[in-house]
Parts: structure tokens; C-alpha cells; sequence
């Protein structure tokens, strides 16, 4: 098939898609979960056994979902985002990429200075979970719960540096200081050791865009729920853009979303046995990756792609109690074939 003809089909889908999305969104609750679980099974070809653990995850939580949708206002509609995409003539199928990573809508994770795609040993999603163009993303998940869903998935949560590397445009070895977090508490080794990065990473910051923040380039243009205050669910509304809905947010790896939308949680290592990108199954601390959907208003804290933040709502990210907003969502890594 010819390419009009490939992006007429793909285009097709995502319509079909977006209105599946769109009448979740409305039904909320119980009801606009299972269109989301429907459609995540659908675009991925997930297994019975993936999603019966996936349905797991989403049964134990009290508000995992795409926002309360009470107080959630979203400022485009997943039919719009398609449409938009349509009269540019864009499509985020990438079939290389696909074959690569061996999974739908990732993106290889490699140094292009010396490397090419084929040669990347991890892969991103290139979208925001559930990593399907132009449904919102899902948000008040526990870092718990996102590191179990990516293992359902047959993923798994990124480390820091990965999404990092993905933001930045260029993979780049690992480089957590674990000799300043050795003998420490849990708050003081992840303060020194984002410490040394931070200085390190300071001359160089870039967005995933560019070397500059720029205002109207992500899905950065909200703002809260009015009486939105720390994270009330009967409050704060999750007004959340669909994922790729400014396709001139990504970076150079094509990773899309990185700033702006959903802030995203990740795995932050506290010594090499903590990596998820050397096979652990145990990860570190919760670190929570780019920023969220008021930020072309109110930047509330540093997003540069190598920045690493203060222990907010710090935890282990396996404990059951791990952090949950209405504007936290997440993203997983897959080790390459």
C-alpha cells in the first residue's frame, strides 16, 4: 500500500479510536476504564493474560483513569486531535521503529552521534500510557501500579536516564552518583545525588523541543480546576490534552509529550541492583520526570530533559503507598530485542 494510502487507514483507525475514547471519557468511572482497557488491548494486541493483570491493576486503585470526570476539562476532544492530524497530513506509525522495538509506537533509545536505531538496546513508549495517539493519558497512578502495568505490558518503568536520553535527543551511559547515596537515608542520597547531576547537566539543559522553553510548542496552555489545592480527586481536574495533539512537541528520538500534559513517573536508582535497566525487578525511588499541563503559565518547577527533582512525596517505587495526582501519569521502557 502506498503511503496516502497507509495514513487514510491509520487515520481511520484513530477515528474509530477517539470516539471509543471520547464516549469513555464521558461515561468515566468503572464503565470509561473499560474502553480504555478495550482500546489498550486493541492497538497492542495484548494478550488475555496481559490484560486480565492490567484489569487487575485498575480494579485495586480508587481513581486510576484519564481524570475525575466530574471536574476534569479537557480542551480537545480525541475526534479533534485526529482531525488536526489529518489536515497535516501526519501519522505517528512508524513501522521500523515498530520491528525494532518489538512493540507498537515505541521508540529506539540510541546515541546518534555513534549510533544508529537498529543499534539501540532499550526502547520508550513514544506516547504517555495507555501510548496510543489521541486518547488522554492516564493519570492518578501510583508508581507502584505504573511499574506493574509496564511489567503486564511485557515493559517495564524506565530508568531516569532513559527518559532522560529520550528528552535529550541522545542516550547517554548511566551516570547516578551511588557512592553519594551509600550509608545515606533515603531523602539525603537522593538530594546529593541529584545534586552532582543537576551541576553537571546545568550548562547544557535543553527541552525536548529545543535548547530554549518555549511557550505554545507543548500541551502546556491550562491551567487547575479553580479550588484545585494540593491534589483533591472532587477538586483537581486532569485537563489533559490527547497525547500528540501538538506534533511539534517531541524530541529528536520522536518521543512526544515529554513536557507538558501528564508529569510522568519514573525509576530513580539508588545503587546498580536498582536498575530496571539491568534487569531489576525490585527498582529504586520514585522520581518524577517533565512537567504537566499549566506549565506556559505557571512554570511550578524546572523541566529541562536531565533535570531530577526533589523527593516529592518521595517513596520506594514498589510501596504500595507510592505517590498519586491528578497530573501524574507515566511512560515505559522495554529492553531492545
Amino acid at each position: 500500500m502506498n503511503r496516502p494510502g497507509r495514513l487514510f487507514c491509520c487515520l481511520v483507525a484513530m477515528i474509530a479510536l477517539a470516539r471509543g475514547a471520547a464516549a469513555g471519557c464521558v461515561q468515566g468511572g468503572l464503565q470509561g476504564n473499560a474502553e480504555l482497557l478495550r482500546q489498550l488491548q486493541q492497538v497492542h494486541g495484548l494478550s488475555e493474560e496481559s490484560m486480565r493483570r492490567i484489569r487487575e491493576v485498575f480494579a485495586g486503585s480508587r481513581f486510576i483513569g484519564q481524570g475525575n470526570p466530574a471536574v476534569t476539562e479537557h480542551p480537545a476532544t480525541p475526534e479533534a486531535c485526529v482531525a488536526k492530524l489529518r489536515e497535516a497530513g501526519i501519522s505517528y506509525e512508524q513501522p521500523e521503529s515498530d520491528r525494532i522495538c518489538g512493540a507498537r509506537y515505541m521508540a529506539p533509545l540510541y546515541d546518534p552521534s555513534r549510533e544508529k536505531p537498529q543499534d539501540a538496546r532499550a526502547c520508550i513508549d513514544r506516547f504517555e500510557f495507555p501510548n496510543i495517539p489521541c486518547a488522554y493519558p492516564v493519570v492518578w497512578v501510583r508508581a507502584r501500579e505504573a511499574a506493574l502495568l509496564c511489567e503486564a505490558e511485557g515493559k517495564r518503568l524506565c530508568d531516569a536516564h532513559e527518559w532522560e536520553g529520550a528528552c535529550a535527543g541522545s542516550l547517554e551511559e548511566p551516570d547516578y552518583r551511588f557512592d553519594l547515596a551509600r550509608g545515606r537515608d533515603l531523602v539525603s542520597a537522593v538530594e546529593s545525588m541529584r545534586a552532582a547531576h543537576n551541576r553537571a547537566h546545568a550548562a547544557s539543559k535543553s527541552w525536548s523541543y529545543g535548547p530554549a522553553y518555549q511557550t505554545g510548542v507543548c500541551a502546556a496552555s491550562r491551567q487547575k480546576t479553580p479550588g484545585c489545592g494540593g491534589g483533591e480527586w472532587d477538586r483537581c481536574g486532569s485537563n489533559t490534552f490527547p497525547t500528540g495533539y501538538f506534533p511539534e512537541c517531541h524530541s529528536k528520538l520522536g518521543v512526544y509529550d515529554l513536557n507538558g500534559n501528564a508529569a510522568e513517573h519514573m525509576n530513580l536508582p539508588l545503587d546498580e541492583s536498582q536498575m530496571g535497566s539491568r534487569g531489576s525487578r525490585t527498582l529504586g525511588v520514585t522520581e518524577m520526570k517533565g512537567s504537566w499541563f499549566i506549565f506556559d503559565r505557571y512554570r511550578a518547577h524546572e523541566d529541562w530533559c536531565r533535570w531530577r527533582a526533589p523527593f516529592w512525596h518521595g517513596s520506594r517505587v514498589m510501596d504500595a503507598q507510592s505517590h498519586e495526582n491528578y497530573h501524574l501519569g507515566f511512560r515505559c521502557c522495554k529492553t531492545a530485542r
